[in-house]
């Protein structure tokens, strides 16, 4: 069973900096891509960030020059450096996984951690 597990986040001033990783556990070969997506209050889940498995990455406009997204060395480990944060950053940020390479095959599914809170004071 694949599961998207979150840490970091929490509370940072304006101006400062935070990171959040992401691991994907389960009997998995590869991942497709893999990327972070954020929800704030009222608002819409929207695309932070992603990056594939051959390493091309993207970014929402409000981001980037800010924030870096980068697998891990053993390709099932996201992160997301955030630097110079805003408060409109503030949100949950979750974990999404795109196609699962497995004993069976890619499943082309997609997966959600349950989130992590980012809090940016002014």
């Amino acid at each position: 069973q694949v599961q998207l597990v979150e840490s970091g986040g929490g509370l940072v001033q304006a101006g400062g900096s935070l990171s959040v990783s992401c691991t994907v556990s389960g009997t998995i070969f590869s991942i497709n891509a893999m990327g972070w997506y954020r929800q704030a209050p009222g608002k819409q889940r929207e695309l932070v960030a992603s990056i594939t498995r051959g390493g091309s990455t993207n970014y929402a406009d409000s981001v980037k020059g800010r924030f870096t997204i980068s697998r891990g060395n053993a390709k099932n480990t996201v992160y997301l450096q955030m630097n110079s944060l805003k408060p409109e950053d503030t949100a949950v940020y979750y974990c999404n996984a795109e196609g699962i390479l497995t004993v069976d095959g890619w499943d082309g599914m997609d997966y959600w951690g349950k989130g992590t809170l980012v809090t940016v004071s002014s």
